[in-house]
């Protein structure tokens, strides 16, 4: 089959979850999925209420196994146009497949995009982390260092305070404003200042930061807020474009309540439009976009169904 109700695109969390709805609902769907998840450098997913610490790659196998098991279908795949045919989308995948679908449900996610310093990607995920409400428990009282990047940053710091006495800010290229360094001194957070080199990695483990001069401050666990941009250049050719997020985090697809982009057709759910989401709140946010597109469907076809009613009605009455 080539042709379904809606194509989903992205098969983490949120676009699974969109597509159980809509396949419960008795929808033909189709999840196209890249397999490059997120979080999968992860140990576990947290934050999920009866799944907390599940691997991320077994919480999606689990996924897309209750999707096929209401007749919905899942296809290896890495999108690379898509276009109006119609009244439908024609999604276009970089090996030359093309399926058609009513309406689309982006879930896509989003690219972290590190600091290009040494020891950095190859600890993300494990003793290099971003958010502590996913991997904040795991390194509780740990020495924790956090890389000052963005506009965040400090708020990340006092987040990670709740977690251990021993946290400890590097200024690197966004040193704190003066009321950030008094609260962060009123909380007993140092601040080291100067720009950072790298990371310190000893037996496949952080065990310091190494400043610009050569000084290494010892740590092990380091928080990085990292750029986050959606991942959606495929829609470039529908208008959709990732935009600047209000907080500066990063560029997402902005999007109503409900998931509903400004081309009609298009829904978005998860970090591809809230940058912050963590798996539950992107699964909650596919759910409710698939039921969405499941009423906008139903709504299309009663505009038709009364259309041809009429066409009838008023055949009958002329014969």
């Amino acid at each position: 089959m080539t042709e379904y109700d809606v194509v989903v695109i992205g098969g983490g969390a949120a676009g699974l979850n969109g597509a159980l709805m809509l396949a419960r609902s008795r929808r033909s769907v189709v999840v196209v999925d890249a397999g490059q998840p997120r979080n999968a450098p992860a140990a576990g997913v947290h934050g999920l209420l009866g799944r907390e610490g599940t691997p991320p790659a077994e919480l999606l196998a689990l996924g897309r196994e209750e999707v096929v098991g209401y007749g919905g279908e899942i296809t290896p795949g890495e999108v690379a146009d898509v276009t109006r045919d119609g009244d439908r989308f024609a999604v276009t995948l970089t090996d030359g497949r093309t399926i058609i679908g009513r309406r689309l449900l982006v879930a896509t996610g989003l690219v972290d995009e590190l600091p290009d310093l040494p020891g950095l990607r190859e600890r993300w995920g494990k003793d290099v982390v971003h958010c502590p409400y996913c991997h904040g428990w795991e390194v509780r009282d740990q020495a924790i260092g956090v890389l000052a990047t963005g506009p965040m940053s400090m708020h990340q710091a006092q987040l990670f305070r709740q977690l251990s006495a021993d946290v400890t800010v590097f200024s690197h290229t966004l040193p704190p404003s003066a009321e950030q360094a008094e609260e962060l001194a009123a909380r007993g957070i140092r601040v080291v200042p100067g720009e950072v080199a790298g990371l310190e990695i000893t037996d496949d483990r952080i065990t310091g930061v190494r400043m610009a001069d050569g000084t290494v401050v010892a740590r092990t666990a380091v928080a990085v807020a990292t750029r986050m941009v959606a991942r959606a250049g495929f829609l470039a050719g529908l208008g959709l474009t990732p935009v600047a997020h209000p907080s500066g985090i990063g560029e997402h697809l902005p999007a109503d309540q409900a998931g509903r982009t400004d081309v009609p057709g298009v829904w978005v759910a998860g970090n591809v439009t809230d940058l912050a989401a963590q798996v539950g709140t992107s699964a909650a946010a596919g759910a409710g976009a698939g039921a969405q597109i499941n009423a906008d469907l139903i709504a299309e076809e009663t505009r038709l169904a009364v259309a041809a009613h009429r066409e009838r009605c008023t055949a009958s009455l002329a014969g």
